[in-house]
């Protein structure tokens, strides 16, 4: 099937479910399931212009295979698993290093040479190639992360599925996410940004740009080569008045072919911890 027709497979399931009993519509599904896990399907993309797209539809099938599957035993060596989506497979096919125990459900793509730490990428995920998910990251459902980033120990990258147009998390090609970071809600963090230790984005928490006299406030999206850590700053309530986190962009990371080495001295000159 070419991606028009399976696009209005899925719609058409998705306004008439009993439309999944159907086999045309199980192979619809399962062919989303398939591309998505090839990388020849993402739920969201990169637009020529600028922007990303969010394929509501490819959401939509990924809904619907929860319906289509049953549940099923998984075992793998001495551990079983009981769910209704198998495991990823073919890692050395992809050239992909994955380590013990890191888990990626089958409907999630990984680029070649990525490294997988003991960590877990749920479907719908895309992952780009050279990137590192470090151990106990985690990149949720339908996330999509650039080539040659970062994500460090304890990473925790949001998913979504519902509602259906809402954006996933993106973070960037070359993008460094510090250790403990937790980046939800379809925010956006952009090219090459670094991100340090327990930063925690949300699409309602305050970034605030500290770089020039004045703070500049924004949500949602971090600037490409931005150096961001964890702040807070006063707010008031009924009860008195404390601290509420928020993001400070306190630095760029400079251009540099080595990307790397940028990364390096951008750690050093902020002092940021990772």
């Amino acid at each position: 099937m070419n991606v028009t027709t399976l696009r209005a497979a899925v719609e058409a399931a998705w306004a008439d479910r009993s439309q999944l009993t159907e086999a045309g519509t199980q192979e619809a599904v399962a062919a989303v399931m398939k591309g998505l896990d090839e990388g020849e399907l993402r739920v969201a993309q990169p637009l020529t212009g600028g922007g990303w797209q969010v394929n509501e539809w490819v959401k939509q099938a990924v809904l619907l295979n929860f319906s289509v599957q049953k549940m099923k035993t998984i075992e793998v060596g001495p551990f079983e698993f009981h769910d209704k989506m198998p495991l990823k497979k073919g890692y050395a096919q992809a050239g992909v290093r994955v380590v013990p125990h890191a888990v990626v459900r089958y409907g999630a793509f990984v680029a070649s040479d990525c490294i997988l730490m003991p960590s877990y990428v749920n479907l719908g995920a895309y992952v780009g190639a050279r990137t590192m998910v470090d151990t106990w990251a985690t990149v949720g459902s339908c996330a999509q992360i650039g080539a040659d980033v970062h994500l460090s120990g304890g990473v925790g990258i949001g998913g979504v599925l519902e509602p259906l147009q809402a954006a996933p998390v993106v973070v960037e090609d070359g993008a460094f996410v510090g250790s403990r970071c937790i980046v939800v809600e379809g925010v956006h963090v952009g090219k090459e940004a670094v991100l340090g230790a327990n930063v925690v984005l949300t699409a309602s928490t305050p970034i605030l740009d500290v770089r020039g006299e004045v703070p500049v406030e924004t949500r949602g999206a971090i600037p490409p080569r931005a150096v961001v850590i964890p702040g807070t700053r006063p707010k008031t309530f009924p009860a008195g008045t404390y601290n509420v986190p928020c993001a400070l962009v306190i630095g760029e990371r400079k251009e540099s072919t080595d990307r790397k080495t940028s990364l390096n001295d951008a750690l050093r000159q902020h002092g940021v911890a990772v």
